[in-house]
């Protein structure tokens, strides 16, 4: 999917949902923006389902039979970076950090708006690497390189002391956003605004678990380059040059 301009009939949506009229509903108001959507019932049925298909986003209810969507979206994320936006319960928050944890992109709390859940897909398919412009080799490359660590933006790669580092959409835009800012100190609230693209009342604990997140898979590859990505007790994140 990487380098290729896509239109919506080109995007493939998968929603899981134990509830057959929310299914319906997602699927409804999203084929009428030109998605192509498919549905799935439960964790199991839909974790075969994003194994098999590159799917553009995943739309996941949390509490489902068989397996619910924390299991699918942990398992899922062992070998995909496929965008993934969580559907909960209001009272689910200890869930939905969870899922953050095990790399979730973004959440809608349910009862939502159809509208609503139209406009996140939206936002995170902009962001998706399944949207990076094709690029002429022999043009110049939008690149961001330090001592460790390249991001190439037009191919959305992340490289660590030469490896690439397999990044969700989110955490790609995170580690983006602070390192096109070396130095410069953001709070979660403006982290939450800039990097989530939407003003809303979210969970602090959003940004934290990200940058864990992505600490943690820089860190696999290249400690240097974790290192980048400083917490600013009492204020929030900044991205710090390694030159070690």
């Amino acid at each position: 999917m990487k380098g290729v301009c896509l239109v919506s009939e080109n995007i493939t949506i998968l929603v899981v949902d134990d509830e057959d009229r929310i299914r319906r509903l997602l699927k409804m108001y999203l084929e009428r923006e030109g998605y192509h959507v498919e549905e799935a019932e439960n964790g199991e049925q839909a974790l075969q389902k994003a194994l098999d298909f590159d799917y553009h986003c995943i739309l996941l209810d949390i509490m489902m039979p068989e397996k619910d969507g924390l299991e699918m979206c942990g398992e899922l994320r062992e070998k995909k970076t496929t965008p993934i936006i969580l559907l909960t319960a209001k009272g689910e928050e200890a869930n939905r950090v969870q899922g953050f944890e095990l790399g979730a992109d973004d959440y809608i709390v349910k009862p939502f708006s159809p509208r609503e859940v139209v406009l996140r897909v939206k936002a995170i398919l902009r962001r998706s690497a399944a949207f990076a412009p094709t690029v002429n080799p022999s043009s110049s490359k939008d690149l961001v390189v330090f001592p460790h660590l390249t991001i190439d933006h037009d191919a959305h790669r992340v490289t660590a002391d030469g490896i690439e580092v397999n990044l969700t959409p989110k955490e790609y835009e995170l580690l983006y956003f602070l390192a096109k800012s070396p130095d410069k100190v953001f709070d979660r609230e403006q982290l939450l605004k800039e990097v989530w693209h939407y003003d809303f009342f979210g969970d602090l604990r959003t940004v934290d678990t990200h940058v864990k997140r992505l600490r943690e898979k820089l860190n696999r590859v290249s400690e240097n380059a974790a290192k980048m990505i400083v917490t600013v007790w009492g204020v929030g994140y900044k991205f710090e040059v390694v030159n070690e």
